[in-house]
C-alpha cells in the first residue's frame, strides 16, 4: 500500500430504489427499478442486447446520472472493466496497470506488481500491448481495475471478444480473484454459463424499460471451475434462466 494510503474499505451495499433513466430522445430505459445487492455479493445481469443492462452498470459506476429515484453505492471505490481492454499502445503493461494511480498523482509499484501477479502477468510487465494476445490484454485490463483496491467492481461483458479456450481460463482466474478479494461485483454478460460460474446471484432482465424476469441464487459453492458446469444445480439454474429469457419477447 502506498505511504499515506487509507485503510482498505469494506465492500459496499449497492441499492437502486425506484431508479429511472431517460435518454434525451425520450426513450425510457429504467422506469422505477429497485434492486439491492448485499456487500461482497457477485451479481450477474443477463438479458437480450439493448434491454438496459449496461445502463444499469453505468449508473452504478457513476458514469451516468439517474433521471429519478436513488442509486446508492455508499463510499465505494469503483473500478470498471469494459468489453475491450482499451490499453494505451505506447505504455508498457506495468504502465497501463498503473494508470489509475498515475491519474491521481500516486505511485505504488508494489500495488502494480501485486495486480499483475494476480492475473499471471508478472513476466509481461515490460511488454507493450501489441506484443500480447487478446486474452493477455484483457488480463491487463483486469489488473488495471484491481490496482486501485476497489470495493465495487463493474464488468461489462469483459470476455465477449475472447476465444472459448482463453475465456475458460479467464473465468477460473477471475473467479479466484473475486472469491479472495470479496468485492461487491456487477457483471453484465450474455453467457448464462459464465454467469453461473462467476456469480453468487443471477438476475435475468428484459426491457426497455428494464424489468426483472428472474432473480436466483447460485447454490453451488464458489469459486467454481469448468467442471462445475456438470453440476446438476448449475444445469437447473441455466435452464431456468434460458426459459425466462425465451418467454420474454421484448426485443
Amino acid at each position: 500500500m502506498a505511504e499515506g494510503a487509507a485503510e482498505p474499505r469494506a465492500a459496499p451495499r449497492v441499492r437502486f430504489e425506484a431508479a429511472r433513466f431517460v435518454w434525451p430522445s425520450g426513450e425510457e430505459i429504467l422506469s422505477g427499478l429497485s434492486l439491492d445487492l448485499a456487500p461482497g455479493q457477485v451479481v450477474a445481469l443477463v438479458g437480450r442486447s439493448g434491454c438496459g443492462k449496461s445502463t444499469l452498470l453505468r449508473l452504478a459506476a457513476g458514469l451516468s446520472t439517474p433521471t429519478g429515484g436513488v442509486v446508492d453505492v455508499g463510499d465505494a471505490r469503483r473500478a470498471f472493466v469494459f468489453q475491450r481492454p482499451n490499453l494505451l499502445p505506447w505504455r508498457t503493461v506495468a504502465e497501463n496497470v498503473a494508470l489509475p494511480l498515475t491519474l491521481i498523482g500516486e505511485e505504488d509499484p508494489a500495488a502494480v506488481a501485486t495486480a499483475l501477479a494476480q492475473v499471471g502477468l508478472s513476466d509481461a510487465a515490460h511488454k507493450l500491448p501489441q506484443a500480447l494476445s487478446g486474452g493477455m490484454q484483457m488480463r491487463v485490463s483486469i489488473a488495471r481495475a484491481l490496482v486501485s483496491q476497489p470495493t465495487l467492481l463493474l464488468l461489462d461483458e469483459p470476455f465477449s471478444a475472447i476465444d472459448a479456450l482463453t475465456r475458460a481460463r479467464l473465468h477460473s482466474e477471475l473467479g479466484q480473484i473475486l472469491d479472495a478479494r470479496g468485492f461487491t461485483t456487477m457483471l453484465v454478460t450474455h453467457d448464462l454459463h459464465e454467469a453461473a460460474l462467476l456469480a453468487d446471484r443471477v438476475i435475468a432482465l428484459a426491457g426497455p424499460p428494464l424489468r426483472v424476469l428472474l432473480d436466483l441464487p447460485v447454490i453451488s459453492p464458489a469459486p467454481r471451475g469448468r467442471r462445475d458446469l456438470y453440476d446438476p444445480r448449475v444445469g437447473e439454474l441455466v435452464r431456468a434462466l434460458r426459459a425466462a429469457l425465451d418467454l420474454d419477447t421484448t426485443p
